[in-house]
């Protein structure tokens, strides 16, 4: 792998030699393609249009989230920010000419890519929709093909923005790429619009329980599952670029809270309340103010348990208070809170 990891750190070095005009691109592009983003931005507009796509939005991101979280347990992935140093290759002389951002120093493992990985399985659903629907309408092959090609240049502006930063090798972002399409394609007809709240909560206790049994699993073997996270604090440039958010039980209590929350709304009230299209509106756009100023809310980092407990909870809440007034079938939204973890200026 080395030779593969070499040349990744070459072509992150020729990106921002040619590309450093483009920084604050790059940066807003690998932000809209964090996995949160499917959540705080993607599910609130597309359940505005289509219920079922809305809940197959945050259906397909849970589950792709917690997949990529089990394969990088497993694959041990490094990323290019600490292999650098780890590696040896390079002396003070032949130092790769590259530098570190606010969003490089994640702490879970590299490979795949969770950006590339969920962004493919959740714009998948939205586009194939959204194809669909053009088709349908046009009957014309080629201006139905139109959303596919955005998809392929959102895929690939993610893909380049994660190596720019120096979070993914490109070999990481193109399995994340692909390992995401094809959850994508599998799971977008199995959307579970209408299942009972039981059957949320199971699947949610499901994988959990499954994500605590690999980790014991992988402690009882010798393996240090936190050895990402010192690797990170070692070499990244700055401690306070350091975000406990980033670790990998954090996804992993965010898509549990996600599902149960999906499953309390549809339980509690499973049609909303009905709404003209003018109202509607105005509650996306009332519900978008809302989730900005919920996502600057500081999250408790220490104890760390604390976080992890409250992380699911807003999950929950959020995806209640989002379903009661929900945004498709003639029905308006209310507020989908998506929770940063404002501890980005503290270590873990």
């Amino acid at each position: 792998m080395e030779t593969v990891y070499t040349h990744g750190i070459r072509v992150a070095e020729t990106l921002q030699e040619q590309t450093s005009h483009l920084e604050k691109f790059w940066l807003t592009v690998t932000l809209l393609g964090d996995p949160k983003a499917a959540f705080l931005l993607v599910f609130p507009f597309t359940y505005f249009i289509s219920k079922r796509t809305g809940v197959a939005v945050v259906w397909v991101a849970a589950i792709s989230e917690w997949l990529n979280l089990v394969f990088k347990w497993i694959l041990f992935g490094e990323r290019p920010f600490w292999w650098i140093g780890e590696s040896g290759l390079y002396d003070k002389t032949s130092q790769p000419k590259v530098h570190q951002f606010p969003s490089t120093c994640e702490t879970g493992p590299g490979s795949p890519s969770g950006h590339a990985m969920v962004t493919a399985a959740v714009w998948w659903v939205v586009v194939s929709s959204l194809g669909s629907f053009v088709y349908s309408r046009t009957h014309s092959l080629v201006i139905s093909a139109v959303p596919y090609m955005l998809y392929v240049t959102v895929l690939a502006a993610v893909g380049i923005s994660r190596i720019f930063i120096l979070a993914h090798f490109p070999h990481q972002v193109i399995a994340g790429c692909l390992t995401g399409l094809l959850l994508g394609v599998t799971l977008r007809s199995t959307v579970p619009e209408g299942r009972p709240l039981l059957f949320f909560f199971s699947f949610s206790v499901g994988l959990m329980f499954s994500a605590l049994v690999l980790n014991v699993a992988l402690q009882q073997l010798g393996v240090d599952i936190f050895w990402s996270i010192s690797l990170a604090k070692k070499w990244c440039s700055r401690g306070e670029w350091i975000r406990l958010d980033t670790a990998p039980f954090s996804s992993l209590t965010r898509d549990c809270g996600a599902l149960v929350g999906l499953g309390l709304a549809q339980y509690w009230k499973p049609g909303g309340w009905s709404l003209p299209w003018a109202a509607r509106a105005l509650s996306l756009a009332v519900s978008s103010m809302g989730l900005y100023h919920v996502n600057r809310l500081p999250l408790p980092v220490k104890p760390q348990s604390l976080f992890y407990k409250v992380v699911p909870l807003l999950d929950e809440l959020a995806e209640q208070d989002n379903h009661d007034v929900g945004f498709g079938g003639g029905h308006g939204p209310r507020c989908w809170t998506w929770v940063r973890q404002e501890g980005a200026d503290k270590k873990p």
